[in-house]
């Protein structure tokens, strides 16, 4: 299974995607703006990967002139629903159909993933003006909450993977894994938290690349198991989700000439 292969399963699931992910917290957006010292306000902005347009509703709603760029059918098709105003583009981040020097801040909400970084990071900084930034951040999973964390340790056991380590990486190393270390990068963390049905929370599981390529008959079988899983330990159908929002905002690392 490639990566655009995997990145593209979202496209058959676009509706609950749209529906059931989670979104992120204000915090995020104020942080962004702290590092970059730039008010989203009136920023010309890339939202690359933007899948539904949770990302990009949220960065217009803070007056951001925005584009969204992303490469699922079904995906654009739900983000041109959920933010009407917003321009949207089909294209990915190895090959962004935008002009050069072009944009102040070009984002990636849990989208960095399906780049390579190769090729990715000189298109970004192509597109991106002379003191402009990337950033790029994912909701990761909350490890020090044991149910959140038994649970991730089944789905990887569902879907055959290799369970993410229950520590998170240093901020040099998780700059290394991003493809980041050619930049300025300055990383932050901070968790929020959603309650949510039982149904909202499985709807939202099953919209993961992990679970959407797997044949549909496995699929319903898995979410099943979950389902009597999590029915035993919230028998009241409701679940709080708990996050941990990690952001990495790269710009160049002296000024051009």
């Amino acid at each position: 299974m490639t990566t655009r292969s995997r990145a593209l399963s979202f496209n058959i699931a676009a509706a609950e995607y749209a529906t059931n992910r989670p979104s992120y917290p204000p915090e995020l957006f104020d942080t962004i703006e702290e590092v970059t010292g730039r008010r989203l306000e009136g920023a010309r902005i890339a939202d690359v990967g933007a899948g539904t347009g949770i990302a990009t509703a949220l960065l217009r709603e803070r007056g951001a002139e925005v584009i969204a760029v992303e490469p699922g059918a079904e995906m654009a098709a739900e983000c041109r629903k959920a933010v009407p105003t917003v321009p949207v583009v089909r294209g990915d981040g190895n090959a962004l159909p935008l002009a050069g020097a072009s944009h102040d801040l070009i984002t990636y909400a849990q989208s960095w993933q399906w780049t390579d970084p190769a090729v990715s990071v000189p298109e970004a900084l192509r597109v991106l003006r002379s003191d402009g930034a990337l950033a790029i951040w994912w909701n990761t999973t909350a490890f020090d909450i044991p149910w959140i964390h038994a649970q991730h340790l089944r789905i990887a056991h569902y879907c055959g993977l290799k369970p993410e380590p229950a520590v998170r990486p240093d901020d040099a190393e998780a700059i290394r894994l991003a493809g980041l270390t050619g930049l300025h990068v300055t990383r932050r963390r901070m968790g929020w938290s959603r309650t949510v049905s039982l149904d909202v929370h499985l709807a939202n599981i099953g919209s993961r690349s992990a679970f959407l390529v797997l044949d549909q008959t496995r699929r319903h079988a898995v979410l099943s198991e979950e389902r009597a899983v999590l029915s035993a330990a919230f028998p009241e159908g409701i679940i709080e989700e708990s996050y941990s929002v990690d952001l990495l905002v790269g710009r160049y690392p002296a000024p051009r000439h």
